[in-house]
């Protein structure tokens, strides 16, 4: 293309091109499709979305907030001079595609006997700057205006009751002075991101655990699914994404670091807790570079991801104790972002032929029952485990000061500091307020006032309390918990309720399973779905795999969210339920948990003792179910017995 004319005069610079009716200007498309046009898409399917998860989330009391960023505020919201405001054009295209979808039959039961076209102009609202410096001068500020401003910024908790209708909040920059909202389930992205607002500052209000109506947060993970509507390409947006949390967070993805492997635990016979260190972290990762697994800065190879999947990682004798953490630390870094895309997003069907099969009538039969339990312990025995835990493994190191020196030279290339020194001091004894640690750990524990002194008083361990008080909270409240964690799952009884308190196979026809196509989901002919959602890409892809091809597997489901077992460490979900048949004499019914590791102190948190209390739960219900806990499917084989060990 011919060049016939550059004008750079600051705020008009264009380029003009022979053969082009308009000139070139700088960040205006030329023939491509029109911006207002993406924008209203964009702002329907967000609408689309809010109201799809509002159905299926509305008889769980969570109520549903979804934000849009704008690029003007004059386009949601105008100012003429002397006169009230006035409605932008998204403001008015939000209200046209909300009317329009509110009205089909599916969203009903949203808005039953409320008037669309009115409701349309109160579940929206913004609240920007500019309002805010009118609140300053306190003239031309209605009382709406105000409302507004509390409903926004002050009241949030007002803005998650079902009462309030606001639902739907515009953003460009007034929200960003520390303002989320823990039930932002979609972002609609109307703006382009600049170096001023980042794309995980935005996201981020959206990343937040949902709560209910009773203020409770929702650990479900399939609940908790940030949609967002980005005004670029999807790969696109996980790059922008996945560089800014590198730059900024001092995160790396899809590196194994020296230090990865250094958190490491386990128990060993004495019950002291040891960690891997850095030492022996570093080694592993050299290890791996010999191994031609990562490169020299840690960047993941091809042949560690196949030798992960495959469950082959070679790794040093030294540290073959814990090769199942190492490779679950493996698979993290491994995994990337866990970013999906809206059009991969698939409902799964059922398959009534294996639905309805006798034998997974059969195993449901035998676990759908609820269970109710009893903890038992004594109190005494609490107070002198945690003394004696305190005694043996608290350890509070002293608050360190970093001090560095440096000679600064001035001269004519700047300013630059030189022959920098560092050295680390220790603060023997703190000398702030010491804050209430007896409250503290109260709180955090709910144990008695008077047990929490007795534990402190009889362990010896306040001397260290002046030292580094907010550490030593920290370390005695997590040992505190562990020994409680202990002392309830070994003191857990459970009892079957009554035979009309189970959950109904009817369940699985009336919850949907929403899955991602190449992302975690694999066709079955076994299950009791057409396709098997799994969460883990190494372990729980693999099981499904090898069960549908092994010819002795009857029948198998990867158990739902919904089907939950109460335990005094929250709802513990098993994965699987699965029928064998032993080699035609008789059928085997099992519920299979798998995991990384089996040895339940390799897990992380609670699991391994949620895992325990799920083994009591059937053990409770008296049936032939047996339940499991296996890495893999050929671990599994080998602890169903001698005949099913011709599988």
């Amino acid at each position: 293309m011919l060049v016939e004319e550059i004008n750079c005069t600051p705020g008009q610079e264009y380029i003009l091109v022979q053969g082009l009716h308009e000139p070139l200007r700088l960040d205006v498309p030329v023939g491509d499709v029109d911006q207002d046009l993406i924008k209203s898409q964009q702002i329907e399917e967000t609408i689309r979305q809010h109201l799809d998860k509002s159905l299926q989330l509305r008889d769980l009391g969570i109520k549903v907030l979804s934000l849009f960023f704008i690029d003007r505020v004059a386009n949601y919201r105008e100012y003429p001079e002397g006169n009230p405001p006035r409605k932008g054009k998204y403001a008015r295209i939000f209200e046209e595609h909300f009317k329009k979808l509110a009205k089909r039959p599916k969203y009903a039961s949203l808005f039953e006997g409320r008037d669309i076209d009115e409701l349309a102009t109160r579940v929206h609202d913004g609240y920007f700057s500019e309002e805010k410096r009118g609140f300053k001068d306190t003239s031309g500020i209605t009382a709406a205006d105000e409302t507004t401003y509390a409903k926004i910024m002050r009241e949030k908790e007002r803005m998650l009751s079902f009462g309030e209708d606001l639902s739907f909040i515009f953003s460009h920059s007034a929200l960003r002075e520390g303002w989320d909202n823990p039930n932002v389930f979609q972002i609609c992205t109307l703006n382009e991101t600049s170096s001023e607002v980042k794309k995980r500052q935005e996201i981020g209000r959206g990343l937040r655990l949902c709560v209910n109506q009773e203020g409770q947060r929702q650990y479900n993970p399939s609940i908790n699914i940030l949609t967002v509507m980005a005004n670029e390409s999807y790969e696109e947006f996980c790059q922008k994404l996945q560089k800014e949390y590198e730059e900024e967070g001092g995160i790396r993805f899809g590196v194994i670091e020296p230090h990865t492997f250094a958190s490491i635990s386990w128990t060993e016979e004495n019950d002291k807790t040891v960690a891997l260190g850095g030492e022996a972290s570093r080694e592993v990762f050299d290890h791996f570079v010999r191994m031609g697994y990562i490169m020299q800065d840690g960047s993941v190879k091809e042949k560690l991801r196949q030798a992960v999947e495959a469950n082959l990682v070679e790794l040093p004798d030294a540290v073959s104790h814990v090769k199942d953490a190492i490779i679950q630390r493996c698979k993290k870094a491994i995994q990337g972002l866990p970013v999906k895309k809206s059009n991969d997003k698939r409902v799964v069907a059922l398959n009534k032929e294996r639905y309805l099969h006798p034998d997974f009538k059969a195993i449901w039969d035998k676990i759908k029952y609820k269970t109710t339990y009893r903890v038992k312990f004594d109190s005494q025995q609490l107070i002198d485990d945690c003394v004696q835990r305190l005694q043996y493994e608290l350890t509070v190191p002293s608050i360190t000061v970093k001090k560095t020196t440096a000679d600064i030279k001035v001269h004519e290339g700047g300013v630059e500091a030189q022959n920098a020194f560092n050295a680390n001091v220790d603060v023997v004894e703190y000398y702030g307020p010491l804050p209430d640690v007896v409250a503290a750990l109260q709180n955090s524990t709910n144990l008695t006032r008077r047990s929490i002194v007795d534990i402190l008083v009889k362990s010896g361990t306040l001397r260290l309390f002046k030292k580094n008080p907010q550490r030593y909270i920290e370390e005695a409240q997590r040992l505190i918990t562990f020994v409680m964690r202990g002392m309830m799952v070994d003191g857990i009884k459970y009892t079957k309720i009554d035979p009309d308190a189970f959950y109904a196979q009817e369940l699985f026809e009336t919850e949907e399973l929403v899955g991602y196509l190449e992302q975690n989901m694999v066709e079955s002919h076994k299950s009791i779905y057409e396709y098997v959602v799994y969460d883990s890409i190494g372990v729980e892809k693999t099981f499904a795999l090898k069960m549908e091809a092994n010819p002795q597997v009857r029948v198998y489901a990867k158990l739902p969210d919904w089907f939950k077992i109460s335990t005094p460490l929250g709802n513990y979900n098993p994965d699987w339920a699965v029928v064998l048949d032993d080699n035609g004499r008789d059928r085997l019914y099992f519920v299979v948990e798998t995991k990384g590791s089996t040895n339940l102190a390799d897990l992380r948190g609670t699991e391994g003792d949620k895992i325990r209390c799920g083994k009591e739960h059937f053990a409770a219900l008296g049936t032939d179910v047996r339940f499991d806990v296996a890495r893999d499917f050929d671990e599994f084989v080998e602890k169903v017995g001698v005949q099913a060990g011709e599988l």
